[in-house]
């Protein structure tokens, strides 16, 4: 899979917008950018960490519960930093502030619990096509400056939902992603929604990883330029 982009974006879903925001903001440091209303009641307010945009989905209506995805921490790196932060913030997402080059982070890591280590290190090698570097609590891929950690955790929930507090899905910004959508399918990875426009904004689609966590495949116009 090519990328469009060289960074992985990361969404949660809160209902507790007047902390989260602060938090994000002023303790973690993120800039916010804007705001996307997606429809009635749900807005993202979408913030810039070095390229990958952390995406803070606001519910009006209170959110179903569910158990946690395989999304476990979202690892950011700053120069300011000289050891680890580790913070949750007010949902009790996990976050860690780190010093450039910290487990081969230079911009943002994403850590996950997975059931099976050997069916995500063949989904991210064979079937997206990123390359793993070594880590030695599991296994990690470079997708683009953006680390993914793989972590194997024998109680994981699979087929969590997307629906539920807390960090649930990941993007991949694509040229085609008709093509790439088609080609996943096809090595067997199951389809959570096929591709659709959103306007003149982006064409996206949702594939499941191999424990049912959601990841977004997205043809942003803003990046490639086109949506057809």
């Amino acid at each position: 899979m090519e990328l469009a982009k060289q960074q992985v974006d990361i969404g949660l879903f809160t209902n507790d917008l007047d902390r989260m925001l602060p938090f994000w903001q002023n303790e973690v440091g993120l800039r916010f950018d804007h705001v996307l209303p997606l429809r009635r009641g749900q807005k993202q307010y979408r913030h810039d960490a070095a390229g990958s945009v952390v995406k803070i989905n606001h519910h009006i209506d209170p959110i179903p519960s569910a158990p946690p995805s395989g999304y476990r921490e979202l690892i950011v790196a700053q120069t300011s930093r000289s050891a680890r932060l580790t913070m949750a913030d007010p949902d009790g997402n996990a976050v860690s502030v780190v010093p450039p080059g910290y487990h081969g982070v230079w911009q943002i890591g994403i850590r996950m619990s997975v059931r099976d280590l050997e069916a995500h290190r063949h989904f991210y090698a064979d079937i997206v096509g990123l390359q793993e570097q070594a880590y030695p609590l599991g296994a990690a891929f470079s997708a683009g400056e953006t680390v993914i950690f793989l972590e194997q955790e024998p109680g994981v929930v699979v087929d969590a939902g997307v629906h539920g507090l807390g960090w649930r899905y990941i993007t991949f910004q694509v040229f085609k992603v008709d093509e790439v959508h088609a080609r996943m399918i096809a090595a067997g990875v199951r389809e959570a929604s096929a591709p659709k426009t959103l306007g003149t904004t982006a064409r996206i689609s949702m594939v499941l990883d191999p424990d049912g966590n959601w990841i977004e495949l997205s043809q942003r116009a803003s990046i490639v330029g086109t949506l057809t």
